[in-house]
């Protein structure tokens, strides 16, 4: 099943994204579109996780009803802003019903949080990139979502278990979905001056897949807080300071883009049985960090005091839920 989500995943995006850029880039509200398509696909997730929890038993039917949305709204003909809205909830609704069965059959392992959530930065670029190719990507997301029917229909269904906890982890899931919101204004205030064509484009999106996919296993081997380590402060000197050159830039995203499965499985971990609301809480975090990124128009000193501030948190986040794990609940990470 993970292998099917995750390619789901890069599916998902990649029709989105060609709506989006294939079908309404050269119309004069298309900034518009996006931000309606983005608070969608993003802000509304933590709501959607809510949901789900709740019907953990048809996660799958979820998972494929919102394939079929996202195809929908790229073959269906009219009003744009109807079309922008059925991706974009489309896309909510995927991403925290497979985010939820990825968690509960994870075995509490965050490797395949990391093989999960990699996938998407290859669709969206070969979405954004190759808008044209839109109908192929439409059909074979109709073929996974009838292959996670197919699986779904044969296999046990899982729901992740109900856990009375002592005490309500409150203040280490704010800290870690503050750290989404902040690791992305960080991210999004960084710009690459090389960065131009699409070959270079997909040399950085290849890299983000590289970070996402292998800090599952980083975090694995060496554990949440050491990975945390390891990663943002080689990312810290490489993107505040090599930003105009290619490598150092390469090698900042990868480390920086290690972190994001470790801040997901640690928000999981700290509430086990709302996987739902746990993945989704993230990423309704991220979509305001990255539009007030994006927004920032930052130099020098000032650039590079906030990005510092933004990735230093990010890890004191990680560290601070790392020990209330180990305290609280008796487990070592």
């Amino acid at each position: 099943m993970l292998i099917i989500c995750s390619i789901a995943h890069l599916l998902t995006d990649a029709v989105c994204a060609a709506t989006l850029f294939g079908q309404m880039n050269t119309r004069s509200d298309f900034y518009m579109l996006l931000i309606v398509y983005n608070t969608l696909a993003f802000s509304t997730q933590a709501i959607v996780g809510i949901i789900a929890d709740r019907w953990q038993k048809v996660q799958w039917l979820c998972g494929s009803g919102a394939m079929i949305l996202v195809v929908l709204g790229f073959f269906i003909p009219g009003n744009v802003y109807l079309k922008t809205v059925l991706i974009g909830f489309g896309n909510s609704v995927f991403h925290v019903s497979c985010g939820q069965i990825v968690l509960i059959r994870s075995s509490g392992k965050a490797i395949s949080l990391g093989v999960f959530v990699a996938p998407g930065a290859i669709g969206l670029s070969i979405g954004t990139l190759f808008p044209e190719y839109g109908s192929y990507y439409s059909f074979a997301l109709l073929i996974a979502s009838a292959a996670m029917i197919f699986i779904s229909c044969r296999g046990t269904v899982f729901t992740a278990e109900k856990i009375d906890e002592p005490e309500k982890p409150v203040l280490p899931v704010i800290l870690l979905t503050l750290a989404v919101a902040v690791r992305a204004i960080g991210g999004g205030a960084v710009h690459f001056p090389w960065k131009n064509g699409a070959m270079l484009s997909i040399l950085l999106t290849c890299v983000v897949f590289a970070g996402k996919f292998s800090g599952g296993f980083l975090c694995q081997a060496i554990g949440p807080k050491r990975s945390a380590i390891l990663s943002l402060l080689v990312a810290l000197p490489l993107v505040l300071f090599a930003g105009n050159w290619i490598i150092p830039s390469v090698i900042g995203q990868f480390a920086l883009n290690l972190t994001m499965p470790v801040t997901l499985w640690l928000l999981y971990l700290e509430m086990p049985s709302s996987p739902g609301f746990a993945f989704g809480l993230a990423a309704s975090a991220l979509w305001p960090g990255t539009l007030i990124g994006g927004i920032l128009k930052l130099e020098g000193f000032l650039q590079q005091f906030v990005v510092g501030f933004c990735f230093l948190f990010a890890l004191f986040a990680v560290v601070f839920a790392v020990h209330h794990l180990n305290n609280g609940k008796g487990c070592s990470l």
